[in-house]
């Protein structure tokens, strides 16, 4: 998914990424973070399936990001995110409301490694060894 926002508009390499959001520990699971942040970001719900963990990976600014893959039907096309609201122009004083996600696609492989938030990339490369392994 692509991140909404002025912020994001031109940016495209690298800017993708799984839906995630922070959660509570001591009142959230993180697989039903996950589940939750996805049913937000991209307006579905998590499709039925089997669940496989993908790990985590250390972003940038610091930011611990689990995922988890499943096989599943869902028409990227069709996404409606949640909104949010921020300042803008910056420094304005004016708010806008701006949705979380833009846009959802479905990529190759290699295009979603480019694509990707370069951290994030790591759970292409496992996704891609599971299946492997299933083969």
């Amino acid at each position: 998914m692509h991140p909404g926002g002025p912020f994001w508009r031109t940016r495209d390499e690298g800017a993708w990424s799984i839906p995630k959001g922070e959660y509570n520990q001591n009142a959230e699971d993180a697989l039903e973070a996950a589940s939750r942040e996805f049913t937000e970001e991209l307006g579905h719900p998590l499709p039925e399936g089997d669940l496989f963990g993908l790990g985590d990976v250390t972003q940038k600014a610091g930011k611990v990001v689990s995922a988890w893959a499943l096989e599943g039907d869902l028409d990227a096309a069709s996404m409606t995110s949640n909104t949010f609201v921020t300042e803008w122009p910056p420094r304005s004083g004016q708010l806008q409301e701006f949705p979380e996600v833009d846009r959802a696609e479905w990529f190759s492989i290699d295009a979603a490694r480019r694509a990707i938030n370069p951290a994030q990339a790591a759970f292409v490369d496992r996704l891609v060894e599971a299946l492997e392994d299933r083969i």
